[in-house]
């Protein structure tokens, strides 16, 4: 098997992408009897063409989590629907004051030591706690939260087999157990006094008379535990890690404050916090002169995608004044990530504070960094850090 998913490659797989997109870049890889799908054209026509590429794993004979995301319409739409009504653009946007409030406490407990460990002090910390506060979680059950999340990645192991597998097997079906007992008790206290969280907005909300069922409550929430946290603290990661490499820019990003949108753009194509996502071929599919089966289950690979030079000049130069920028990182089409203008807040947020108020930041080990739980993200578990000076 291509050593994809090892620890080294985990942690720089562009030149590998790459070396594969050159020669071929739809890849049956028989090990695991599972194509990959490495340009951005093939990609962004996996993502978006739900006809033949569905989201609903058991097509391939693959289990799944039941999850929007690896729902087809029109299930999907109206449960999509139902879900937005609650995930407002103006209800993410009335979470900067906290979000702020959130970072300083964090950097706060970091004030005199010189050093800390971004991931692991700040950037997994913040989204938790906003998704926990966010969702309505009472504070006194945020680590309950965070091991849970843990679990939940480790399902991303079922790809490869063996025992790393059954594994995450295992430590999702206990997850999902707490769960299904601990949401209902807390459904059914919003329903007895609603609260200003998300959780009363999705019991409350409806389309055309219907809402979401306990079931698809759970599912949802589930994923929002993933998704809301996992990608956004990739993404800081990401972007300090990429700034810090590229020391030019993080000079220019300090003097110019106005190029950090495009600058969080460019982070999520450098180096994208979700790699690949998950589809399953519905027909026979010819792609770039290759025939993927019907029944097959497909990865496309957004990192590769982002890094693709017939569609991003210099694709693997950082440039945080990139434009355009039409980057895939929250993927496309009808499954186009619901979370992505809250990821982009938090975001500004961090990277905004991170620089304001650490000093001469740097890294703190010439290690390598160790990726996190699950094959499918991109990121450091841990990453030291050093700053000279106090935090202001």
């Amino acid at each position: 098997m291509l050593h994809l998913f090892s620890d080294e490659v985990r942690r720089d797989p562009f030149p590998l992408y790459d070396q594969i997109r050159s020669a071929s870049p739809v890849l049956h890889v028989p090990e695991i009897d599972t194509w990959m799908i490495f340009d951005y054209a093939g990609v962004k026509q996996a993502l978006a063409d739900h006809d033949a590429f569905s989201n609903n794993l058991a097509v391939a004979s693959r289990g799944n989590p039941d999850w929007l995301i690896f729902y087809d319409p029109p299930r999907h739409t109206r449960l999509r629907n139902i879900i937005a009504r609650a995930f407002t653009p103006g209800a993410i946007a009335g979470l900067e004051p906290r979000i702020r409030a959130l970072s300083r406490e964090l950097l706060d407990a970091q004030a005199g030591r010189g050093e800390m460990d971004l991931a692991a002090d700040y950037a997994v910390p913040l989204p938790m706690r906003v998704i926990s506060e966010l969702t309505g979680i009472p504070p006194a059950d945020w680590q309950r939260f965070k091991r849970w999340a843990d679990a939940i990645l480790k399902l991303s192991y079922d790809l490869t087999g063996g025992d790393a597998a059954n594994e995450g097997i295992a430590e999702y079906a206990a997850a999902t157990a707490e769960m299904a007992v601990y949401l209902p008790d807390l459904v059914k206290q919003r329903r007895q006094s609603p609260q200003d969280d998300l959780l009363t907005r999705l019991i409350a909300a409806e389309v055309d008379g219907q809402r979401l069922t306990l079931e698809e409550l759970l599912g949802f929430v589930q994923l929002l535990i993933v998704a809301g946290q996992e990608t956004t603290a990739n993404l800081i990661n990401g972007a300090i890690l990429s700034l810090l490499e590229n020391p030019e820019h993080f000079a220019r990003l300090r003097e110019h404050k106005e190029l950090m949108p495009s600058a969080i753009e460019e982070a999520l194509r450098y180096r994208s916090p979700i790699q690949w996502m998950f589809r399953a071929t519905t027909r026979d599919f010819p792609l770039h002169g290759q025939m993927i089966p019907a029944g097959k289950l497909v990865l496309a690979v957004i990192g590769a995608a982002n890094r693709d030079p017939r569609q991003f000049p210099e694709a693997n130069r950082f440039d945080i004044a990139r434009d355009p920028n039409p980057h895939i990182a929250f993927g496309h089409g009808i499954h186009f990530c619901l979370g992505a203008p809250l990821a982009r807040l938090e975001a500004r947020i961090a990277l905004t504070d991170l620089m304001a108020r650490l000093p001469n930041l740097e890294l703190a080990s010439p290690e390598p960094w160790q990726p996190r739980k699950a094959l499918h993200v991109f990121g450091p578990n841990s990453l030291p850090i050093r700053f000279r000076g106090k935090v202001v």
